[in-house]
């Protein structure tokens, strides 16, 4: 299927493709129109649940980084103390 729409696109002169256009477009616009219709926003339930959802994870996240970040440059520093101790 693939192969057959390349090459059915190969085939097309510059001018074909060219009258094709506003057709394309009308379809274009027309598919856009139909997927937009499906759309739908969240209520103020959802919005609230998923806002404490990130900025529970943004916490945890911070804590975490945190704790790594202290436990590795501690690791750090012990190494270079011992290293110029000598």
């Amino acid at each position: 299927m693939a192969k057959s729409a390349a090459a059915q696109y190969e085939q097309e002169s510059g001018i074909a493709r060219i009258k094709a256009w506003p057709e394309r477009t009308k379809t274009f616009v027309k598919d856009v129109r139909t997927e937009t219709k499906k759309v739908t926003s969240p209520n103020m339930k959802e919005v609230r649940a998923t806002t404490m959802v990130v900025i529970i994870t943004v916490f945890v996240f911070a804590v975490y980084f945190f704790l790594v970040d202290t436990v590795l440059g501690f690791g750090i520093e012990r190494l270079l103390r011992y290293f110029t101790r000598t």
